[in-house]
């Protein structure tokens, strides 16, 4: 499965409303075709894809590479997407719209007839999904954007977006319907042509055991992790002398650390990492913190590689982000014309999937769209 994410140059501003009105009444085509002919299910797992994200980014209208992709082409969705008649629902959206979700989850599970048992469920992910972004990720991205998409079944997929104000751009983070964990390398796919340097991931399989001493250490209480701290002298210079050279930039311990928070997880006993993250006030700085100490004291490794691995795009005409890979673009046209020549989609289906395209075009245009 592919994991990532997308990067993306920060644009400010805000659609002009003649383009987004256009973009909302094609989306509900697009997405009514799609909800008709495949499902609600398959609705999920494509807007889940970044992949099929961008190319429907692109045919609403809007930029290909701008992070005005990610709110926007949301915002059409969520306004074109009637709950009621489609099954489906979006909650939050940028800014102060994301911390309304929990209340828009309530809302718009009662108009899908959702049990109360599932709306806890549903607030639960919605709220792990972006605490594991912006603390188990540690990428410099600070989260603004989180769209939480689910459907009558309690399905959901998060499509989210955060912003680097030092590098100019936004990353986008998407959560996929089928995962075997919340913890353990949720995402979708990776996408993105900027790798950093050094990233603290713990959603990384190869950070498994240092979950684990993170787990066993609060669990011993925080008398014990401050003692563990004092009791190592210097510890930045121990760091230093413990990798044999200059500490690179990732192994600086955060300066503070939330003692109230890590008490109640104390008291609170978690059987896993899930749980402990899961508590509130278990932010970036604490989970930072337990990994280095658990690092440091028991030899149990972190993962700081950056899990950003396959490009975004193919490029730009005028160079920018960089310039076109003639070949790569060959290889997926090559790939795209074979997957079209296998597909079995009926004559007969085509023509209606056409006619309902049709009816969303003005009558001016119609003569356009034919068989």
């Amino acid at each position: 499965m592919l994991k990532g994410y997308a990067d993306l140059p920060l644009h400010h501003g805000r659609a002009p409303r003649w383009l987004f009105n256009r973009m909302v009444k094609l989306a509900e085509c697009i997405v009514a075709i799609i909800v008709d002919e495949y499902g609600v299910h398959e609705l999920l797992r494509r807007l889940s894809d970044p992949w099929f994200f961008q190319s429907l980014s692109c045919v609403l209208g809007y930029d290909w590479h701008s992070s005005g992709t990610t709110t926007v082409t949301c915002a059409a969705l969520k306004e074109a997407i009637e709950p009621g008649e489609m099954g489906i629902a979006i909650a939050g959206g940028k800014g102060k719209a994301s911390r309304r979700t929990p209340e828009e989850i309530e809302a718009l599970s009662q108009v899908l007839g959702l049990p109360s048992h599932r709306v806890e469920e549903l607030q639960y992910a919605s709220r792990m999904a972006a605490k594991i972004d912006n603390a188990l990720i540690q990428d410099g991205y600070s989260l603004y954007h989180h769209a939480f998409i689910f459907d009558e079944h309690g399905h959901w997929i998060v499509i989210q977006q955060g912003m680097n104000d030092e590098l100019g751009n936004a990353r986008r983070y998407h959560w996929p319907m089928e995962r075997l964990s919340l913890i353990v390398e949720p995402h979708s796919a990776i996408l993105c042509d900027t790798r950093l340097k050094s990233t603290l991931d713990m959603t990384s399989k190869s950070s498994e055991g240092n979950r684990r001493a993170c787990v066993d250490i609060v669990r011993e209480g925080p008398r014990r992790l401050r003692r563990l701290i004092a009791e190592t002298p210097g510890l930045q210079t121990t760091l230093e002398r413990w990798i044999g050279g200059e500490a690179p930039r990732h192994l600086v311990m955060p300066r503070s650390i939330n003692w109230e928070a890590l008490r109640r997880a104390y008291e609170f006993q978690p059987r896993d990492y899930e749980e402990l993250v899961s508590l509130r006030g278990v932010g970036p700085s604490t989970v930072r913190g337990l990994a280095l100490v658990a690092e440091l004291i028991y030899g149990e490794e972190a993962s700081w590689r950056d899990p950003v691995k396959y490009s975004f795009a193919f490029g730009g005409k005028d160079g920018v982000p960089f310039p076109v890979d003639r070949r790569a673009m060959d290889e997926a046209i090559h790939i795209l014309r074979e997957g079209i020549g296998e597909a079995r989609l009926g004559r007969e289906e085509k023509l209606r999937a056409i006619e309902r395209l049709r009816r969303c075009v003005p009558p001016s245009m119609r003569d356009r769209v034919r068989p």
